[in-house]
């Protein structure tokens, strides 16, 4: 597959995404755990169907110890017995966070959910991460960004 824009060569979207960048780095210094951290932004992917996320944050994940197992069952958490009760309470407000269209939003069991779990930096921080990996889905998807050949630490 070939890209339809060149993302990593424009002028213009090399700003852009700095700018990008900058939030998702603010966002991962705010406390919320790396590894919730890597689920919330594979499970968006997943949903989004965006290969190239996918293909960065897995590597990412398991560069930084996430295990094949959770890895490979994070489409199905519901069903599955090796998240958390926080990490699935992430996921629940990742879902509907991304499915905006199809559920009406966001319900308040899953915000409280997650509010049982998360303070509220750590929730801002959710929040703006579930935005800016749907962002980043949504670019990729648009512009069929190829998977396949990211090496974590590529991108600094």
């Amino acid at each position: 597959m070939e890209a339809r824009l060149d993302m990593f060569g424009s002028p213009l979207a090399g700003k852009f995404l700095r700018h990008i960048n900058s939030a998702g780095k603010l966002l991962a210094d705010a406390g919320l755990p790396h590894a919730t951290q890597e689920l919330v932004k594979i499970r968006a992917s997943q949903i989004n169907g965006c290969g190239f996320c996918l293909d960065m944050h897995t590597k990412d994940a398991e560069k930084a110890g996430e295990t094949a197992l959770r890895l490979n069952l994070l489409a199905a958490w519901r069903e599955a017995n090796v998240f958390t009760d926080a990490e699935r309470a992430a996921l629940e407000l990742t879902e509907q966070g991304t499915r905006i269209a199809d559920g009406g939003g966001v319900s308040d069991e899953a915000w409280a959910n997650a509010a049982q779990h998360y303070d509220e930096d750590q929730l801002t921080a959710l929040i703006g991460l579930i935005a800016v990996i749907n962002m980043y889905n949504r670019m990729n998807v648009i512009t069929r960004q190829p998977a396949g050949d990211y090496v974590p630490g590529m991108f600094g």
